[in-house]
């Protein structure tokens, strides 16, 4: 049955004139668009320069084409659709044909389809930037990576130098669905060749393939590359940005090339980032000195104010955290209203209630909590409710209240189960604790955290043995795992056993984060068991300067005491008990050498 031959005679009925309007409003549907009704006097005018434009481009039988194929195309047809547009590009040479050709092949997720006509269009017009640029993304996104070069050098070597910089700059998003980083990385790099050495080019060159080298797990690479870009730039945020990431993902050298960065005129953002990155290692003084700066140089800040109240929460100091809270309350409140101030002024309240709680003031933590009204935090907001229970002595209520909260997914179940487990923890209820880790590391027995967790609930609630057995399972699979390497070297040497063994794999986690405070702390109290107590006294004085931590003001201390050094160790214990009174080494610490600080 011929389909369309009631069609073909439809449209050989119509009159040029009329062709040709019909076609520009299918094909240029921006040309017979404008607000309103138009005019008698407007149509006709556009219908006269529609036809004029046309016949000196297309022939009727093009006109046809055209339009039978958006015909086709919107009738849910598109592969004919595309035949036909393809045809008219080829036959009249226009640009805007092959542009809807290619459109009409990736509408209907044809990317073979695609990929032929901007090859077309790239033959019929060699010069034309937009046919190179189509042809780039559709061969990244087929994951054509090698035959993708050719027409990114193109793209590289006809742009102006600002236009040049922001295509290299959006690499690592084009390509970030490639099968193989590593080629992808190569590709960029051999494109980017000639440019490293450019002054107004190199450092962003420099920092895309780094960025490329980084999501190919390249670090070494990566490295090289962040810090090329910062020798021709030392103010470049991106490339400190960089550096900043790999600092994070465990490439400690990365560190020494921010120095001069962070000696000039650094973002804001940048030192946040290094803020955090420095919070997750644990060195919370270097972290106060990057936010202080923040707070500083941009006042009005009010992330900064509330990176600082977690800080200062954490590390005991109430009042100054209780200032950072209230100065960035009234930020918020003079900012506009969105979703990301509602979600800090939910932190802000969060806060206020875990400091009235360490104040003693459960009331008032209460009321705080009773202030937040965002649904999106309610784990965060049941978690401190049941906190403040438990507390009360009501755990069982606590425990309920965690557990009659809705999950919408096993990862929202698993939150809940560790919410309750902290509950417990908290309490003081180890064997209670381990058990539901233990079913909570069941349902993810890959997850190293889960098993970590569990390890450290083991050691708790009296069981040495599991907590050893779980730690080497972990250190067998994934070696670099220093929070399990610290641990296991603590607890051989907490125990006073293989003590040999204990400060390898202490110097071995310290490889992997050199200068995490709970690690040096380790290495303190491992050589203060070995009967080094000058030596662990030097390591533990730095541990407690980056870090002042209860628990390592309980080794100090001790060692202190050892040393007939007492009026030191009393001072050392009552900044530690300032700093968490309820620490549990503290407290069995002075109790088993029978001091009252």
């Amino acid at each position: 049955m011929d389909y369309y031959g009631p069609m073909v005679q439809f449209v050989r009925s119509i009159r040029p004139a009329a062709l040709a309007c019909l076609v520009a409003a299918c094909v240029f549907p921006a040309l017979a668009q404008t607000k309103g009704r138009p005019s008698p006097a407007a149509a006709a005018l556009a219908a006269q320069e529609a036809e004029e434009e046309a016949n000196a481009a297309l022939n009727a039988e093009l006109f046809y084409e055209l339009l039978l194929s958006e015909i086709t195309t919107s009738g849910g047809d598109p592969g004919t659709g595309y035949n036909l547009m393809l045809d008219a590009a080829r036959r009249s040479g226009d640009p805007q044909l092959y542009r809807r050709a290619t459109e009409i092949a990736l509408q209907s997720r044809s990317g073979e389809s695609a990929l032929a006509a901007a090859r077309a269009w790239k033959a019929a017009l060699p010069q034309s930037r937009d046919a190179n640029r189509y042809l780039l993304r559709i061969l990244v996104a087929l994951n054509r990576i090698e035959d993708s070069a050719e027409p990114l050098r193109q793209e590289l070597a006809r742009a102006s130098t600002r236009d040049k910089i922001s295509t290299i700059q959006i690499l690592p998003q084009l390509y970030a669905r490639a099968s193989d980083k590593g080629l992808a990385a190569h590709v960029v790099r051999q494109a980017l060749r000639s440019e490293f050495n450019n002054p107004a080019v190199g450092p962003v060159a420099w920092t895309t393939v780094g960025r490329m080298d980084l999501a190919a797990d390249d670090k070494a690479r990566a490295l090289q590359a962040a810090g090329n870009a910062l020798a021709q730039d030392p103010s470049d945020d991106s490339a400190a940005m960089l550096a900043l990431q790999l600092l994070e993902s465990g490439v400690p050298e990365a560190e020494g090339l921010l120095s001069r960065y962070f000696n000039g005129k650094p973002a804001a953002d940048v030192r946040m980032a290094y803020a955090r990155v420095l919070l997750e290692s644990q060195r919370l003084g270097d972290a106060q000195a990057q936010l202080e700066a923040v707070t500083h140089e941009h006042p009005d800040n009010a992330q900064a104010w509330l990176l600082q109240a977690a800080l200062q929460l954490q590390t005991g100091h109430l009042d100054q955290a209780d200032a950072a809270l209230q100065h960035c309350a009234q930020l918020l409140d003079q900012a506009p209203a969105t979703e990301q101030r509602q979600r800090a002024l939910t932190q802000v309240y969060l806060m206020q209630s875990q400091l009235a709680e360490k104040r003693g003031d459960l009331a008032q933590a209460q009321a705080w909590l009773n202030r937040i009204d965002d649904s999106d935090d309610l784990m965060a907001v049941q978690s401190r409710r049941a906190s403040l229970l438990a507390r009360q002595g009501r755990l069982d209520d606590a425990r309920a209240l965690i557990r009659a909260m809705p999950a919408k997914s096993p990862d929202e179940e698993r939150l809940k189960l560790q919410a309750e487990v902290q509950l417990l923890r908290e309490a003081g209820k180890y064997q209670q604790a381990y058990e539901l880790q233990g079913k909570l590391a069941a349902m993810a027995p890959q997850d190293n955290d889960l098993a970590y967790d569990q390890a450290m609930l083991a050691e708790k609630a009296g069981h040495p043995t599991d907590m050893e057995r779980l730690l080497r399972i972990i250190i067998a699979r994934q070696p670099d795992y220093h929070h399990a390497l610290n641990a296991l070297g603590f607890s051989l040497a907490d125990r006073g056993v293989h003590l040999d063994e204990a400060k390898a794999l202490i110097v071995k986690a310290l490889e992997f984060a050199p200068q995490d405070p709970f690690i040096t702390d380790s290495l303190g109290w491992v050589e203060f068991r070995r009967g080094n107590r000058q030596q662990a006294l030097g390591i533990l004085e730095r541990a407690f300067k980056a870090r002042p931590d209860a628990e390592i003001a309980a080794h100090l201390g001790e060692v202190l005491w050892s040393l007939g050094q007492r009026d030191r160790a009393l001072t050392i214990w009552r900044e530690g008990l300032r700093i968490n009174k309820d620490n549990d080494i503290l407290k069995s610490t002075l109790k088993r050498l029978e001091v009252q600080p």
